[in-house]
């Protein structure tokens, strides 16, 4: 058994522990927001959050994340309310939708180390989640948004 919290709440997991957390997160504890797009930490549609820092959960391992704090999208707001799911809309970033949990947790983690980031910080923070649509201008902007530039 692995132990660790994830959104709020702790949790008992038994799994062998080289499962990569985004199949336990998926598969065991039913949370499917987080999805699975490569499998090689390269496009970031797996990103959560473990002890407040965005990690791609394709390629970390169960035995990881023992005692520690996880937030999946579904941990970021209850409700779809943090601003930048409301952001995410008003600004029609979705097109397929599939790597939308990925990209507001890698931009919540970048908010919550730099409040107020400049166009260039958001892109350079962005860079590793790949977006097939392409939205990458609606995603800027939805940061954007939020921060007030």
């Amino acid at each position: 058994m692995t132990a660790f919290t994830i959104n709020g709440r702790r949790v008992d997991v038994s799994a062998d522990p080289d499962t990569p957390l985004l199949w336990v997160i998926r598969e065991h504890l039913k949370l499917t927001g987080t999805k699975f797009g490569c499998g090689i930490a390269q496009c970031g549609a797996c990103t959560v959050h473990i002890a407040g820092e965005p990690v791609r959960s394709c390629v970390t391992q169960l035995a990881a994340v023992a005692g520690k704090t996880i937030t999946t999208i579904e941990g970021l707001s209850l409700d779809s309310s943090h601003p930048l799911q409301k952001a995410w809309v008003v600004e029609q970033v979705p097109q397929c939708g599939y790597c939308m949990s990925g990209q507001i947790m890698q931009a919540a983690a970048l908010l919550k180390k730099n409040p107020k980031p400049t166009r260039d910080e958001i892109v350079h923070y962005m860079d590793g989640n790949i977006c097939r649509c392409g939205t990458y201008s609606r995603i800027i902007a939805a940061i954007q948004s939020v921060v007030g530039a």
